[in-house]
């Protein structure tokens, strides 16, 4: 036995191993596990086993969904869902409040159970997840009550269907489950195939505070069970996963008009500036990779450390690493737990050995017997070693050198994610700046993996779209305002002619041309096409290519500042006013009309559309800033060319982006002719880009090319499904323009704004936390 004097010598942790007994009890009761559908479980059908990764042990028998139990489901959510839209906010918001209520009740046992039934170690279990599930039910318990007044004209979606990871598995179904209750939806939710335990306690506490049946359906299975709730009728899907799961999701909904969310994969940076607090950012380290076994969607997995100070950082790092305890998860002192399953830990060994042999160095990251891997980090490691470019999603780090701030910039954006990155520096300056640059959707500044319900969580380009928590998260759980419909005819069919085949007119004669990069282009075919008034060029796919390259060097625009740009809009308005009659003798007064109004309406906005600073955690200050999305591909309506084109180029420069439009296809030279009001409008070159033609054709072009970072269609809905295929390949969002009057007041909005930008979520602290605040969930 060991003697209290040794201890001391050594400061060795003795076993503090949490009782699991309430958990194993509840297990044994429940036996094996149906669906919980329509207020009830159901009776088990073909099962299959959940197990506890630290052990291998057998924990339950989960009853394997089928597409007739998410059919049941849907139907039952369906059938409730418009009860569950009627009630009060009041009364919402008391579900949601008495559910936050019955977490807290039970949190020892939902820690115990999550621990169990992932490998996470109980502190993170007990102090971060179930916090935060009660955390995320309160906070939008008081948007349940605030709907109305804060996000009028909105309704809800209907039924959603829910798809959740292993990683985080009942932090994830509050992030999902809790805005789309208090928006007025009704839920059909998939757990992960390997830790549904939690997702079913949560069922029995639906049931104990009254939730009205089928509000709340909680299906489990596998990715064929996830599969069929994706193929059902519901409303919008919201997938937290992989990106290779969720590119499928986004081709299987391509075209149907179903609402899609998409959180996935990361691949963060973690930068440390030379000035860094080293200590401080080594246990950011720790928070960062070595939480929840680096299982961490957006986990600081590549570590980016100026050359100078890079000795004394990694010195630190390994000793730091070294001291942490592998081991038990239930053991209160363990601070890396199991992995999920043998073939995760398999996985993350895989990508280690195939990093090795393209030339890192692996230090620690050695596989223990179970389900165990040590923390490590990868050192020596090349920008194209497959170590470098996948997601580990295990205790792995990569670990870089850079020497300057742009370095470190362009080794942050080297990577085909978006979702989160950290930045460590003593000069608020240097890191405010390296923050705006990094292309993610959340920063944290000397700090890392900070969550809370207020502040709205998700990703760039390959790391999915949408936004879950806060004001933004409740946007994606809401239908926008209902616009009245306008008809819209087809577009003619499109003869090719020469463009030696001059239109009839009098005068000197003109040949129309496309517009990019801020200068008049002819066609790289060099065809044209009869429209009313003369020929228009036939833009190609190489024009297609030639205008995005033009949009993409336009970047300086955003930076320009609100005022900058409205003052731009403002000319616009001018000139075009100075032109009206001209304009309106090839459309109408009314479309010149509503297009000055729209560079107003849209000038008054450039410098209005705020961010906002939530109310998170104490110590603090968590901004959300409103960013532009960068290239916007915009196929115009082919009705009123002049307004309706105009209704959507002016929202999406007036934020900050480049735009690449189509114009209508049967009548646009009106809007070719726009390049001499640009010109003396000083609109920078290559921010507004314009190519004519088919479409149908250039649209899914545009949609699929990669630099076009979303893409905005309004046409009919054959088009609008070829289009979304083209934009799945690179998981850009799509808005379906609903068809309108152009000239109508329903033709501007903030509802454009929000499509224009992607909100981007900032931690920083500030001030000195206070004495006993909280938990660190708090």
């Amino acid at each position: 036995m060991t003697r209290v004097s040794e201890i001391m010598q050594t400061m060795e942790y003795g076993p503090s191993t949490e009782d699991a007994s309430a958990a194993r009890e509840w297990l044994a009761r429940r036996g094996t596990f149906g669906h919980y559908i329509n207020g009830s479980f159901t009776k088990p059908g073909d099962v299959f086993e959940t197990r506890d990764p630290a052990s291998g042990d057998v924990l339950a028998r989960v009853t394997q969904g089928a597409e007739a139990d998410i059919a049941a489901a849907v139907k039952a959510a369906r059938k409730a869902q418009r009860g569950w839209a009627a009630l009060s906010g009041t009364d919402r918001a008391r579900y949601l409040y008495a559910i936050a209520r019955h977490v807290q009740k039970r949190e020892r046992f939902l820690s115990v159970l999550e621990t169990l039934d992932n490998g996470k170690p109980i502190r993170e279990a007990r102090d971060i997840d179930v916090p935060l599930v009660a955390r995320h039910f309160y906070h939008h318990a008081g948007w349940a009550e605030l709907r109305d007044t804060q996000f009028p004209d909105h309704t809800p979606l209907g039924v959603c269907g829910q798809i959740i990871p292993w990683n985080f598995p009942l932090l994830m179904l509050a992030w999902k489950i809790a805005p789309a209750l208090a928006a007025g939806n009704t839920v059909v939710l998939k757990p992960a195939e390997y830790t549904p335990l939690t997702a079913l306690a949560f069922a029995e506490i639906c049931q104990e505070v009254g939730l009205p049946a089928g509000v709340v359906n909680i299906v489990t299975g596998d990715g064929a069970t996830g599969a069929a709730l994706v193929a059902s009728d519901v409303d919008k899907i919201a997938f937290t996963g992989s990106t290779e799961v969720g590119r499928g999701i986004a081709t299987a909904l391509a075209g149907t008009g179903r609402r899609l969310t998409l959180e996935l994969g990361g691949k963060s940076p973690f930068i440390v500036m030379d000035d860094a607090d080293l200590d401080a950012a080594v246990e950011g380290v720790v928070d960062s990779i070595w939480f929840n076994q680096g299982q961490v969607c957006c986990a600081g997995s590549r570590i980016l450390v100026a050359e100078s100070v890079a000795e004394r950082f990694e010195a630190l790092l390994s000793a730091r690493m070294g001291r942490l305890r592998v081991g038990a998860p239930l053991d209160k002192s363990t601070d890396i737990g199991a992995i999920v399953d043998p073939v995760q830990k398999d996985r993350i060994l895989s990508i280690c050995r195939a990093a090795t042999d393209a030339g890192a160095e692996l230090v620690g990251g050695q596989a223990q017997d179970g389900c165990f891997v040590a923390p490590g980090y990868l050192r020596n490691i090349a920008p194209a070693n497959p170590g470098m470019e996948q997601e580990i999603f295990g205790p792995i780090a990569t670990l870089s050198t850079f020497r300057t701030a742009d370095e470190a910039v362009e080794l942050a954006n080297n990577t085909r994610y978006g979702l989160a990155g950290s930045v460590w520096s003593e000069s608020a300056t240097v890191a405010t700046d390296i923050a705006a640059r990094i292309k993610a959707g959340v920063i944290w500044i000397n700090c890392a993996n900070m969550f809370d319900a207020a502040a709205p969580f998700g990703g760039y380009r390959e790391s999915g779209y949408g936004r879950e928590g806060g004001a933004a998260g409740m946007l994606d759980y809401l239908a926008e305002p209902v616009v009245k419909s306008a008809r819209e005819a087809a577009p003619k069919a499109v003869v090719a002619v020469t463009d030696t085949v001059a239109a009839k007119g009098q005068g000197i004669d003109r040949t129309a041309k496309l517009y990019y990069g801020g200068a008049q282009k002819r066609p790289d075919g060099g065809a044209m096409y009869a429209v009313p008034g003369g020929l228009a060029p036939l833009g190609s796919r190489k024009d297609i290519r030639n205008a995005v390259e033009a949009a993409t060097k336009a970047g300086k625009w955003a930076a320009a500042g609100g005022h900058a740009r409205a003052q731009v809009l403002y000319y616009i308005a001018e000139n075009l006013s100075a032109r009206a009659s001209e304009f309106a003798t090839r459309t109408s007064r009314a479309e010149v009309d509503a297009a000055i109004a729209r560079a107003f309406h849209y000038a008054a906005w450039a410098d209005k559309f705020d961010g906002a600073n939530v109310q998170a955690k104490p110590g603090h200050l968590v901004n959300v800033i409103p960013e532009p999305m960068g290239v916007i591909g915009i196929a115009c309506p082919n009705a009123q060319p002049l307004a309706g084109f105009l209704s959507l180029v002016l929202p999406a420069i007036a934020m900050g982006n480049a735009v690449v439009a189509i114009p209508a296809q049967d009548d646009p030279l009106a809007v070719t002719d726009l390049y001499q009001v640009f010109d003396t409008s000083d609109l920078p070159g290559g921010l507004v880009n314009i190519v004519t033609g088919v479409r149908a054709d250039l649209a899914v072009t545009l949609a699929a090319h990669d630099e076009v970072a979303g893409f905005w269609h309004a046409g009919p809905a054959e088009e609008l499904a070829a289009v979304d295929r083209a934009a799945a390949g690179n998981l850009k969002p799509v808005w379906a323009v609903p068809a309108r009057d152009w000239t109508g007041r329903q033709a501007q909005g903030t509802t454009f704004l929000h499509h224009a930008t992607r909100s981007k979520t900032i931690w920083l602290p500030y001030g000195a936390l206070p004495a006993g605040s909280g938990s660190a969930a708090y």
